[in-house]
């Protein structure tokens, strides 16, 4: 009796819309003022500031969807069609893993630009939008199996009169050694791979600390990019290790495979925390950006917002005046 009680199913929905709620304003606003400075300072570093608009683009555009997911939870019904949600179920998915790609591309950046300074100075930014091209193509072929696993079983549930969505779209059932090489493809090259490139730049990102030779400019740039690797580091171990370790128990849970009722139970809710962990990401990576970049920190400070609005309002005038500027007030 006390084991059945203790392994009864409860409403995890209410602490999905909790999370999302939380995480919705901070995620709006924060990326879409690093979107602003980055765009702002674009031609004057190299560091990285590809990936972060890429980031900040994955972020906002998994943010944006946030709405949505918040009204299912609260409310339990999905009125919007079939295709919307499983795009948005997608959406979650892209943003995690193009997460994950550019944390990854940001730090294996800045270690290259900071070990091989003279090789990657000259590099052209043009390379990084190549590179941010690819990752989204193969992130979003990658994450494909995610909905078509659910799209068969909502198609032969479309007839009900409540139409589910999200966390409870059944699964597709497949076979054990499928699933099974699925789950390992998956957990190699989406979490297991990029957090060994990541801890690798990190390790010897520390390592070139200890050089003796290095001047104090360079142990300056030094700490700099170490911070920015440890960081996004952090920020992966937070935000994507529990998911990628309750991933493969949650499948296993869907698709009948694990029958116990009690371990189900944990697994689940272990499951809706990580999934709330994973997406906290949203509204952390602009935290990234403010801790560990100069130039946005240096954008959002009063004077350089004094000046952009100055600026702004002049660029405004100007192209809307329909009387040329004198050459006595034009800003030099």
């Amino acid at each position: 009796m006390m084991n059945s009680l203790n392994c009864s199913e409860t409403d995890l929905k209410p602490y999905y819309a909790i999370t999302y709620t939380f995480i919705l304003i901070p995620g709006l606003i924060g990326n879409t003022l690093a979107l602003w400075v980055f765009y702002g300072y674009m031609k004057e570093t190299k560091r990285a500031v590809i990936f972060m608009i890429n980031l900040a683009i994955a972020d906002l555009s998994q943010v944006l969807s946030l709405p949505l997911r918040i009204f299912y939870y609260l409310t339990g019904t999905w009125e919007f069609g079939g295709a919307l949600c499983l795009f948005c179920f997608y959406l979650k998915y892209v943003n995690m893993y193009a997460s994950i790609y550019f944390l990854v591309c940001i730090s294996v950046r800045r270690y290259l630009f900071l070990i091989y300074p003279f090789k990657f100075n000259d590099c052209k930014r043009i390379c990084d939008v190549y590179i941010s091209i690819v990752g989204w193509v193969v992130v979003c072929v990658g994450c494909l199996p995610f909905p078509l696993l659910r799209l068969h079983q909502q198609n032969t549930t479309s007839t009900s009169t409540t139409t589910t969505c999200f966390v409870d779209l059944p699964v597709q059932q497949i076979e054990l050694p499928a699933s099974i090489a699925m789950m390992t493809i998956a957990e190699l090259a989406g979490f297991i791979t990029p957090l060994l490139i990541i801890l690798y730049c990190s390790w010897k990102t520390v390592l070139s600390l200890k050089e003796k030779n290095s001047a104090s400019h360079d142990l300056g740039e030094k700490k700099k990019a170490l911070k920015m690797i440890l960081t996004c580091a952090l920020v992966f171990l937070i935000c994507f290790a529990p998911y990628h370790i309750s991933f493969p128990l949650d499948f296993f849970v869907k698709t009948k495979t694990i029958k116990n009722g009690c371990i189900q139970k944990v697994i689940s809710v272990f499951h809706v925390v990580a999934l709330c962990l994973a997406s906290l990401n949203s509204c952390v990576d602009p935290v990234i950006y403010y801790f560990t970049t100069d130039e946005f920190r240096r954008r959002l400070s009063r004077q350089d917002l004094q000046d952009s609005i100055q600026l702004h309002n002049l660029s405004y005038v100007r192209k809307h005046s329909r009387e040329p500027l004198r050459e006595d007030t034009m800003d030099y």
